[in-house]
């Protein structure tokens, strides 16, 4: 017998998917440090706070850890508030980085057959209302003048 539940259904993810490259307020809503002998990375699963049109969906990203990408690595934890002293002392928990939020810009790139997206720049939270077009004082739904 089969049973069927709205709330187990994924959410729409056509309209994350259709979006080209941009700014989006973000969560950290998981991450997964994966060892590798050439590249190791942090995988990365934001939720987006903003735009509100997206809100909710999910963009996942890798950062690599080697020493040629760390400053990226690096640039992320300081704009989405990382604990300094940790940060000093070159240690990354994995468990104090779910929750921090921030700016990220994305585009997307095809290698080889796969639909990769990249972070382009990182941002704190609190410049959101500076650097994005859609974001507003406004409650969802309320009409602007």
């Amino acid at each position: 017998m089969n049973r069927y539940f709205e709330s187990l259904r994924p959410g729409d993810r056509s309209l994350i998917d259709s979006l080209p490259g941009g700014l989006f307020l973000v969560r950290i809503n998981r991450v997964d440090y994966r060892w590798h002998a050439q590249k190791p990375n942090y995988e990365f699963q934001f939720v987006v706070l903003d735009p509100r049109h997206v809100k909710g969906c999910f963009l996942k990203a890798r950062l690599y850890c080697t020493a040629r990408a760390m400053w990226k690595l690096h640039w992320l934890l300081r704009d989405f508030g990382y604990d300094s002293d940790l940060l000093a002392k070159g240690e990354v928990d994995d468990r104090a980085l779910v929750g921090l939020q921030g700016v990220i810009k994305v585009s997307y790139a095809t290698v080889r057959g796969l639909f990769l997206l990249n972070l382009d720049s990182f941002a704190p939270a609190e410049k959101w209302k500076e650097l994005s077009p859609l974001a507003t004082d406004e409650p969802p739904g309320a009409e602007v003048a």
